[in-house]
């Protein structure tokens, strides 16, 4: 078994034939190909990829929404209902959170997304075009009062917070428990 690790942190094992990885032709010949992602930064990058059906929360954002039924509706073990009230209040319980959270979802889901959209896209927009633009224009015609402004903190400010950072430094406290009590 071969491995190789790349600048990214890809490990890949490269699995060759088993009489010496030779073939008909004298050739490696190369039968299966592992990745290993060695760090968690690659689930931060974006793709346009679906998201698989059954994990519909991977960053597990919603986790306080994890209720079950004995959350909710529990019962001491001194006082006890009929096994049948039971186990109908459960499904019901069950049953009511499943269809009336698909039913809001059906009724909520499109609009909030759209809205949710378009405000994104228009403070992109905005971020892009306006704002950054105008902070570069600054930055680059008021370097002038960066310099004075910098100056200004290392004249006057720096030395005022040194010297009290050297005073309050010297300051020690012990705590003692009083044994007497």
């Amino acid at each position: 078994m071969t491995t190789a690790i790349n600048r990214a942190g890809t490990q890949l094992n490269l699995v060759e034939m088993e009489d010496q990885g030779l073939n008909d032709t004298g050739t490696m010949e190369l039968m299966e190909v592992k990745v290993y992602a060695q760090s968690e930064d690659l689930n931060s990058i974006h793709s346009d990829a679906r998201p698989p059906i059954h994990d519909r929360d991977p960053k597990r954002v919603n986790t306080s929404l994890k209720v079950s039924f004995e959350d909710v509706i529990a019962e001491p073990p001194s006082v006890r209902s009929f096994d049948n009230v039971w186990m109908w209040s459960h499904t019901l319980f069950e049953v009511s959170r499943l269809w009336i959270y698909r039913f809001i979802s059906l009724l909520l889901a499109v609009p909030v997304s759209l809205a949710a959209g378009i405000l994104f896209a228009v403070l992109s927009c905005l971020h892009i075009w306006l704002i950054m633009p105008c902070v570069q224009l600054l930055l680059i015609n008021m370097h002038w009062v960066q310099t004075v402004w910098g100056s200004i903190l290392n004249i006057l400010i720096s030395p005022l917070c040194f010297s009290i950072g050297k005073s309050c430094g010297r300051i020690t406290i012990h705590l003692a428990k009083d044994e007497d009590k």
